[in-house]
């Protein structure tokens, strides 16, 4: 008895029909699940663009009313209506800030950028000095 071999003509004509199949749908199937993907995309970004519409038709809508209007001046602006109407503005009641002869003198501070740069600088050279932001820019040296 003689044995078959294994691998036939008609078992590898086979194997490269299946290979050419699988070769010949592999783009169509990889391109369809691009556009599937960029359709769900899409459709997200129009459900965002419809919300943000409806947000805007809704703001139009309040700018719409006098009511609304009269409200937001007297809240952002402090506006008062007309003489019956009688509008308190409640100041902060902390400790004065200035001196005690009723000149307030204000305390210029140095610009953040400018307390960066001498931290950085103070980091650089290893000095160990702590940069105070105030009206005295003074160094100190910290023990």
């Amino acid at each position: 008895m003689s044995r078959r071999p294994q691998l036939t003509g008609r078992a590898a004509v086979l194997a490269i029909v299946v290979c050419a199949i699988a070769m010949s749908l592999a783009y169509p199937v990889r391109e369809y699940i691009a556009q599937r993907r960029q359709i769900a995309e899409l459709q997200e970004q129009k459900a965002n663009a419809l919300s943000e519409l409806s947000t805007h038709e809704q703001r139009s809508r309040q700018l719409q009313d006098p009511n609304y209007i009269k409200r937001e001046t007297r809240r952002r602006l402090h506006y008062c209506g007309p003489a019956p109407e009688t509008c308190y503005v409640v100041m902060d009641n902390g400790e004065p800030s200035g001196p005690v002869g009723g000149q307030a003198r204000e305390v210029e501070k140095a610009p953040w950028y400018q307390t960066l740069w001498e931290s950085i600088e103070a980091a650089d050279k290893g000095t160990g000095r702590k940069v105070q932001t105030g009206p005295a820019q003074t160094d100190q040296v910290e023990k």
